[in-house]
Formats: structure tokens, C-alpha cells, sequence
């Protein structure tokens, strides 16, 4: 049975930014969880944030190439630099997966740390933009199949294939 890293807010774990959570309800979700698939992380408090923590939003090129370069860069809405944090919570979120054998993971939509193919732009405005948050670009790049909230049917078909 393959096993899934699991952004915590969506378990219901209120780690948001703003203190609240993402919890999911869904009848595949249900499922998984009774199955004992999921690993829980929250990449921004793993770094070292606090919650609630001032919002946050990738004010570089977002994308893969960017990761573990200088040319990303992650801000507060306030101007704090909070790259360190959300690189080592990335980091911890790799390792994770690492230790329990994932090649799976469902994260936070737009989220600058978990967002996978769509994020915030910078602008603390809500426009979004194509690229994947610090920790969704990371776990891909090393070869883990991300989702987001929105793709659970997605994710059951490749559970499916592998585990045929």
C-alpha cells in the first residue's frame, strides 16, 4: 500500500497562516486516511514559522529550476524575507517522504510553499500565476507525483496503476 505525504492543514490540523485549516471532505480522502496511507507535514511550520504567521507569497520566478537557487524568493506581506524557512521546510517535507517510501503527495493548492501549477504572484493582490510552491517544486524535482486538493480522482488512478 502506498503511502501519501499530506499537507496537514488538509487532515484538519490548524496550521494555516491565518491559525485555521483546509480540512478535506471527500469519500476517496475518507478512505485513504482509514487506510492509514497519509504522512502529515506542515512545510512552513516544520521551517520554523509560527502560527498564525503574517502571509507569505513567492516573489521570484516560481518553478522548479528555482529551488535551492538564489533566484527564489519568498516574502512576507509585511517585506520579511521567510525563504530560509520555507526552503527547510521543503527540505524536511523531502526527507519525510524520503523515510516512509513516498512517491505521492497531496498539498495545498496555491500555496507558496505546497501549490502545485498554480500560485500567488507577489502582489498579495490574489492574481494568480503558473508555478509550484518551495516544497511542491522540490518533492518533484525528486521525482514525487504532487497533487493538489483538487485532484484526488487524479491521484486514485495512479494509486490504481501502481498498486495493480
Amino acid at each position: 500500500m502506498e503511502k501519501i505525504l499530506v499537507s496537514a492543514c488538509l487532515l484538519g490540523e490548524a496550521v494555516r497562516y491565518d491559525g485555521k485549516d483546509n480540512l478535506l471532505d471527500s469519500p476517496l480522502w475518507q478512505g485513504w486516511q482509514q487506510q492509514g496511507r497519509f504522512v502529515s507535514i506542515c512545510p512552513e511550520c516544520a521551517g520554523g514559522l509560527p502560527t498564525p504567521r503574517p502571509a507569505a507569497e513567492i516573489v521570484s520566478p516560481p518553478g522548479r529550476e528555482a529551488v535551492g537557487s538564489q533566484a527564489i524568493r519568498v516574502l512576507t506581506v509585511y517585506g520579511a524575507d521567510v525563504t530560509d524557512a520555507f526552503e527547510k521546510g521543503a527540505k524536511d517535507a523531502l526527507k519525510l517522504a524520503r523515510q516512509n517510501n513516498i512517491r505521492f503527495a497531496v498539498l495545498k493548492a496555491r500555496s507558496p510553499s505546497c501549490g502545485k501549477g498554480l500560485i500567488y504572484d507577489g502582489s498579495f493582490s490574489r492574481t494568480l500565476i503558473d508555478g509550484d510552491g518551495v516544497t511542491a517544486a522540490l518533492l518533484s524535482l525528486h521525482g514525487i507525483e504532487v497533487f493538489t486538493e483538487h485532484q484526488l480522482q487524479q491521484l486514485a488512478e495512479r494509486l490504481a496503476e501502481v498498486e495493480a
